[in-house]
């Protein structure tokens, strides 16, 4: 016969089972919690790490292009007054850094190719219920200071008329040659024709813009894929028929015309021939002048239809100028609607 004693005795005793379940339960949660909390510190580390990388990467270009520039009275003044021009439009930039960066409808940093600056930005609608129109835009920047998220306020405008922006980045000079940012622009939009179905675009309805050094670069990517297509046999990563049309603002397509006005304007001759790999090089590099080379007039009619602005005021690239940025976003806008209802 059990004793009150013996039912004390067992009473713990089953209590002690719970516990030691709860304790072998917890000891199996905590590799559980620890292999959650090693992701997470692989996964900061990892971004610290490229963020390292892009950093060192930036301070290695910017003395290798200091060493290019000299550093005198000329340099210094001009500077400065960039800084407090910056200071100026500091208020907008906040605004516009703000949705870059914390919008959920901005990806940022999509890898397109294997060099540390093939990277784009997609700005996407709210809605995408349906496919969506396309603009592959290739920013500006001299040549030198060409960055992707410069179209931002182009992408956000744009995203909000339901249309996807792909904003291309690119080697920028001394870390790369013309050459290598016409390759870098192709590279880029053959993975936004490629790949932007999976973002809910349109794959018949893409477009190609450029601006500035931007529409350089992206007229010498078209004109290339061009004469690519006209020859029987070479491979190509994407069509130049599936651009639907194709806008310039405020670019320079005649680079003979260009030297010493950018020499001029403080862009020294001998960096602007080094930018374009030799005076040799001006007119492989100048879509004005190359499309008149009868060897490559079976390209000519490959291209799609082109539709190039400039303003009437513009001292950067002559003879006219482009418009106040804000305004250019209105062009945009108002042009590409006009294509999209005429097709």
């Amino acid at each position: 016969m059990t004793t009150l004693n013996d039912r004390r005795r067992v009473i713990p005793a089953a209590v002690d089972v719970d516990t030691t379940d709860s304790v072998s339960n917890n000891r199996r949660e905590k590799p559980r919690r620890f292999a959650g909390e090693n992701s997470h510190v692989a996964s900061f580390r990892k971004d610290i790490g490229h963020v390292a990388t892009e950093t060192y990467l930036i301070t290695g270009l910017t003395f290798t292009l200091l060493q290019y520039l000299g550093i005198g009275y000329r340099w210094i003044s001009r500077f400065l007054a960039l800084a407090c021009y910056a200071m100026l439009l500091m208020p907008g930039f906040l605004q516009v850094a703000l949705c870059y960066f914390f919008s959920s409808k901005v990806k940022r940093s999509i890898v397109y190719g294997d060099q540390p600056r093939n990277r784009l930005d997609l700005y996407l609608p709210t809605d995408t219920h349906k496919p969506m129109p396309v603009m592959i835009f290739v920013t500006g920047g001299a040549w030198i200071i060409g960055y992707k998220a410069w179209g931002s306020l182009l992408g956000l405008q744009l995203a909000e008329r339901d249309i996807i922006v792909a904003c291309i980045d690119y080697r920028n000079f001394p870390q790369g040659t013309i050459s290598d940012m016409v390759h870098d622009a192709s590279q880029g939009i053959s993975f936004v024709i490629n790949n932007i179905a999976n973002y809910g675009g349109d794959p018949n309805r893409i477009y190609l813009m450029g601006q500035s050094a931007g529409a350089h670069i992206s007229s010498c990517a078209l004109l290339d894929q061009a004469i690519r297509e006209s020859v029987k046999g070479d491979t190509v990563s994407w069509s130049i028929s599936q651009i639907k049309a194709y806008f310039g603002l405020s670019g320079g397509y005649n680079l003979l015309d260009l030297v010493d006005h950018f020499n001029n304007r403080g862009l020294h001759r001998s960096i602007f021939l080094s930018i374009m790999e030799g005076e040799h090089s001006l007119k492989k590099f100048s879509p004005e002048i190359r499309i008149q080379d009868p060897c490559i007039k079976d390209s000519i009619p490959l291209l799609p239809p082109i539709i190039l602005f400039h303003g009437t005021d513009d001292y950067s690239i002559p003879p006219v100028a482009r418009l106040v940025y804000r305004h250019e976003i209105r062009w945009y806008i108002l042009f590409f609607y006009f294509v999209e209802a005429n097709n």
